[in-house]
């Protein structure tokens, strides 16, 4: 007699839809979430992130530069009934800065310490620095890169009295070295000593600049034009300076608007004398708070601004023909 087996319980099957080829059965319909806007979602965690950032350059950035824009059409004034009421004067500040002797003087200055103190001075010395150091031993050359960066961090008036004082008239250390007492030389020569000294204080950023770009010059390159007998020049000129170009221009570019846009002079001559040293931020300076023409400054500083803009895109030309 046989005994009766327990049923076996039987799982419902899954519909999983027509066979596929071979007999498969295959995918059947799949459930899915609610659709979630992933693009949206990433739009909106940079948003964000960056949503400092943009608060900080409005607020220091683009509110001030508004606000200088709309006070150079007013003739707003420091004290007097213009710093209650200012009323708007249109263009006639800017063509008063054209007609203002005191401010061609001041661009014609501000020229020449560009040029002398950055282009010709900063650039010749950094390279200079970046070159003769590559290959002397890495004490003296952390040596010398360590004086040179104590000229570029350290503050600006520290740097100002130590000039002054090298340059002083009684028992300056230049006339003791020279043996020239009594020659008072930020009186007799202010636009060259103030070249001099932007050329010392901002020469570390180049010979850094220019340290960096050296490591991309390949050294069989090197080698090779020395085996053919090339002259110093010539090496620099069809080896060299093909592979740092565009760091020439950036380098030129950056410490070009730096100089232009300095206000250290101011903290060793004033621009003085009689103006002689008067570069265009010292001017807005004079112009704004001793003069009390807020809006006649601020009209000058729009059309540095402008001034540094039309540099940036002669830059930008250059890169791109390179390019």
């Amino acid at each position: 007699m046989t005994s009766a087996s327990a049923p076996v319980p039987v799982e419902p099957v899954q519909d999983r839809g027509p066979a596929g080829p071979g007999g498969s059965a295959g995918p059947g319909p799949e459930r899915r979430g609610p659709a979630v806007d992933v693009a949206g979602l990433g739009v909106g965690r940079a948003l964000g992130f960056v949503a400092p950032a943009l608060l900080l350059i409005g607020a220091f950035l683009v509110f001030p530069a508004i606000w200088t824009i709309y006070i150079g059409i007013t003739n707003y004034r420091l004290t007097g009934v213009e710093a209650v009421a200012p009323s708007i004067v249109g263009l006639s500040n800017y063509t008063k800065a054209l007609d203002d002797a005191l401010f061609h003087n001041a661009l014609w200055l501000t020229l020449l310490f560009v040029l002398g103190s950055a282009i010709i001075g900063q650039n010749i010395l950094g390279f200079t620095l970046a070159w003769v150091m590559r290959r002397t031993r890495p004490a003296v050359r952390r040596t010398v890169e360590a004086f040179v960066l104590l000229a570029w961090i350290l503050p600006s008036t520290v740097v100002a009295y130590l000039w002054v004082a090298f340059f002083d008239r009684d028992g300056g250390t230049l006339n003791g070295i020279l043996g020239t007492p009594g020659t008072a030389w930020l009186i007799d020569y202010p636009m060259a000593c103030l070249v001099i000294f932007n050329t010392w204080r901002g020469t570390a950023f180049s010979m850094m600049l220019y340290s960096s770009a050296l490591q991309a010059v390949p050294p069989s390159q090197l080698e090779s034009a020395r085996m053919v007998g090339a002259s110093g020049w010539q090496t620099l000129r069809d080896v060299v300076f093909p592979h740092i170009r565009g760091h020439v221009l950036t380098n030129t570019l950056l410490i070009s608007l730096w100089t232009a846009n300095d206000f250290s002079p101011f903290l060793l001559t004033k621009g003085g004398p009689n103006h002689e040293s008067e570069t265009v931020p010292v001017y807005i300076y004079n112009v704004a708070l001793q003069g009390g023409e807020l809006g006649y400054s601020s009209a000058i500083s729009f059309l540095l601004l402008i001034a540094n803009l039309l540099v940036s895109l002669i830059y930008l030309r250059l890169l791109r023909r390179r390019s």
